[in-house]
């Protein structure tokens, strides 16, 4: 059965003329990096063209010049084209020469953008020279339909115990992280990435970062931290910092998306990170504007949702048929003053299958990752967790919901009864439990015992300012003398009789030299 590849590479050659004759046309008008062009009468939406100073040399020779400027037809009008130049706008003059490439936009992907930082044309960054990706992708195609796709059934874990434990998310999920500026929204998604070093390798998804309109300080810092931490061998970052030009940033999610569906297509997990669609939008929306495209809600164009569905929906898990490969989609949305029902958090809410909302009420009194698990939620749920995870995760939001409850209560009662005060401790100890800093995921099998004493009263003995520094006794313990039982975890995923057993007994060993027990 022809791949889907196979079938867009056809239709692409399908637009060439069946005779030899190239189609030009010049710029009209330009200005703010749009081009109006005349005489491109059979140009087609999405297309790439070339502006070219001459028509004396071949088009494969003007594709081959060393800063060739690129546009991307955007609008087809009754008698011209209106076209987004993708950077050197400075270079586009009335009167140039507009050359047709009867290709749609593609970027170079393959194995060997492995660890490296290119832009939105897949043009290396980083200044280690050419990536040597010849395999060209379209940035744009359509999503597998539902008879491609699979049921969502394998864990993506985060190596964030409230994550993993309350809001799972699966190989092929789309999972929104959304909340105000500095909450650590971008920290939850980079320990995403650092946590896939704990998979065997062969299991380990590809991941790609996208920076959309971020300083170019931010990126190159969060590049450091994973090539510190050994993370950019299984990692691509795209970037579209603030200071190229918003078709760029438009573009650069897209190119993203076909950086993983080539490792999707391959049979492989891939995990793209969209940081953030926000100023997606933004860009969008300024480029939208200078196509004068009609402004409807908060300036934003009617197709705005259009943008982000059709970009969300090409995450999948497809079925065996197809390779059985995954592309997971984590995109990040910024709110103003945590207002999450604003038009573009509530369009990307409602195309994916849950989200994350980092609170800044939380995040200031301390707690990390800063989650409201009141309005987060998985619509995959349980489906997407170990047998493990399942286990020692039942009671946990229970405890959580009744905590926030209680602690409103609070306020209004200065004095507790015996009972309210065990079930408000013991929420306020399964917050600090669930606490986790910075750039520190655990391995899922470390989670499930950590979650197993906590659910179990095994650290009912500490205060909820103790169990910080508890829990990190308790974790060297299990790494040193529980390395067994960890093992036989990780590898059935399930928490059998016997580990359990022999689990209870570390745990009492472990109270014992504490002198709680």
């Amino acid at each position: 059965m022809e791949s889907i590849i196979d079938r867009i590479e056809q239709e692409i050659a399908a637009w060439e003329p069946a005779v030899g004759i190239e189609e030009v046309g010049t710029v009209r008008a330009t200005g703010d990096g749009v081009a109006e062009i005349d005489g491109l009468t059979n140009a087609v939406l999405g297309e790439m063209v070339l502006f070219d100073e001459t028509f004396a040399r071949s088009l494969e020779d003007a594709l081959r010049d060393p800063a060739p400027v690129y546009g991307l037809v955007l609008n087809l009008e009754e008698d011209a084209v209106r076209v987004v130049v993708l950077g050197g706008s400075e270079k586009v003059r009335e009167g140039m020469l507009v050359r047709r490439t009867k290709r749609q936009l593609s970027i170079p992907v393959g194995e060997s953008l492995l660890g490296r930082v290119v832009n939105p044309l897949g043009e290396p960054v980083d200044g280690k020279g050419p990536t040597g990706a010849t395999h060209l992708h379209p940035i744009e195609r359509p999503a597998y339909g539902v008879i491609d796709r699979a049921s969502v059934n394998t864990p993506l874990h985060t190596g964030l115990k409230a994550i993993d434990s309350m809001i799972p998310i699966g190989r092929g999920q789309r999972e929104l992280i959304i909340g105000d500026r500095g909450t650590g929204k971008t920290s939850v998604a980079i320990d995403a990435i650092l946590n896939q070093k704990s998979e065997a390798k062969e299991k380990r998804p590809i991941c790609i970062y996208v920076a959309v309109g971020q300083k170019e300080s931010k990126t190159a810092k969060l590049v450091a931290e994973l090539a510190e931490k050994g993370a950019m061998e299984y990692t691509v970052v795209v970037t579209a910092p603030a200071s190229v030009s918003a078709p760029l940033q438009f573009i650069a999610p897209f190119a993203g998306a076909a950086v993983g569906e080539y490792f999707m297509d391959q049979g492989k997990d891939a995990l793209v990170v969209y940081d953030d669609l926000s100023k997606h939008a933004t860009a969008y929306r300024q480029m939208s504007l200078l196509l004068r495209r009609p402004p409807g809600r908060e300036a934003y164009p009617g197709d705005i949702f259009y943008l982000h569905s059709r970009l969300l929906e090409r995450a999948a898990k497809l079925s065996p048929e197809k390779g059985g490969g995954s592309l997971t989609a984590l995109p990040i949305i910024e709110t103003q003053e945590g207002d999450v029902s604003a038009y573009i958090p509530t369009n990307v809410i409602s195309i994916t299958d849950g989200q994350i909302y980092l609170e800044a009420d939380l995040f200031n009194k301390g707690q990390r990752p800063a989650i409201n698990v009141g309005i987060s939620v998985s619509r995959v749920g349980s489906s997407a967790q170990t047998k493990a995870m399942k286990k020692v995760s039942g009671k946990i939001k229970l405890e959580l919901a009744q905590l926030r409850e209680l602690e409103a209560f609070m306020q209004f009662s200065s004095d507790l009864d015996p009972e309210t005060k065990r079930r408000i401790d013991a929420g306020r100890r399964m917050t600090a439990v669930l606490a986790q800093g910075r750039s520190e995921p655990l391995p899922f099998e470390m989670e499930s015992a950590v979650i197993f004493a906590a659910i179990n009263g095994y650290l009912d003995a500490f205060g909820p300012e103790q169990i910080p520094e508890v829990e990190a006794r308790l974790r060297e313990f299990l790494d040193r003398e529980a390395g067994g039982i960890l093992l036989a975890i990780k590898e059935s995923k399930e928490i059998r009789e016997e580990t359990e057993r022999a689990l209870r007994e570390k745990l009492d060993a472990f109270l014992s030299r504490t002198g709680v027990r």
